[in-house]
């Protein structure tokens, strides 16, 4: 049996996440789908790390090997098949060694911390493992305005905050609370009761509070995509639509997400996308 090319190996890495990214990249041309199917795989490698490695030594070993590798493949020298997919397309789309160095150093920052202050602190974690990740994803996509990378920074934003309402369940089982410290006093919220994943109507008050937060940066987002570039950014809006109906299906359910991790069928997300792509609607 022959082994996999790089190429082979990023798309599986994609595929297999199931995640509504994939969807958006079923549309795009082929050296497009190429570059941000290796760059998307790039960043499951890394967070798997975090998510995947139950210590943290470990997990803080292997993110700096990942730190040293995108540096030798800058320098033409990779060894792992996804930096060896990524690489042939860096040029093409203006990706740096930067960008990938963010996500690693947003995936550490998972590693060291497991609260937030307050929302700035938790912006800065966001602008690294989302809206740098938007950045890139606007790149390759077809950008021409300046603007367009704003709008792909406030589009990261909105996507991770969705992330973290959605995931407040699941964190919680890692002892991780990203809903801001200041945020949870402010709804007399106690952490353990996050923790020990108990329903409240404060509780019920904090997520509607989290929720109207990630539709402003939708609206905010979308306000800020300069009119040029929209039709080569349908992907990021195909995911902004597939996000935002998860949102509202959140709230339709009253921020059940202690217990249970609200989700899309794959065939609903690919209706939302082939939406968006032949009838531009949101």
């Amino acid at each position: 049996m022959r082994p996999m090319t790089p190429e082979q190996y990023v798309q599986q890495k994609a595929a297999a996440s199931g995640s509504s990214f994939y969807y958006a990249f079923l549309f795009l041309p082929k050296p497009r789908r190429a570059a941000i199917t290796a760059f998307y795989a790039f960043c499951r490698e890394v967070d798997d790390v975090v998510d995947e490695v139950s210590d943290p030594g470990v997990a803080q070993t292997k993110l700096a090997w990942w730190e040293a590798e995108v540096k030798r493949a800058y320098t033409g020298q990779s060894a792992h098949p996804v930096l060896q997919a990524l690489l042939p397309h860096t040029a093409a789309y203006g990706i740096e060694a930067r960008h990938l160095l963010a996500v690693i150093e947003g995936c550490q920052m998972d590693l060291q911390q497991t609260r937030y202050l307050d929302y700035p602190a938790l912006q800065r974690y966001c602008h690294l493992v989302a809206g740098v990740v938007g950045e890139v994803a606007a790149r390759i996509f077809g950008q021409t305005q300046e603007q367009t990378t704003r709008y792909a920074h406030t589009l990261g934003l909105a996507f991770q905050l969705t992330n973290i309402i959605r995931d407040v369940g699941e964190d919680a089982l890692r002892g991780r609370i990203y809903l801001p410290v200041h945020e949870l006093q402010q709804f007399d919220v106690k952490a353990h009761e996050v923790l020990k994943r108990q329903y409240s109507g404060r509780f019920a008050a904090l997520m509607k509070f989290q929720t109207e937060r990630a539709h402003q940066l939708y609206d905010e987002a979308l306000a800020l995509l300069p009119d040029v570039d929209r039709r080569a950014q349908k992907p990021g809006l195909m995911m902004a639509s597939i996000y935002r109906t998860l949102l509202r299906e959140i709230e339709r359910d009253h921020f059940q997400v202690l217990h249970q991790r609200t989700s899309l069928t794959p065939l609903r997300k690919l209706w939302l996308a082939w939406r968006v792509q032949a009838l531009g609607k949101l």
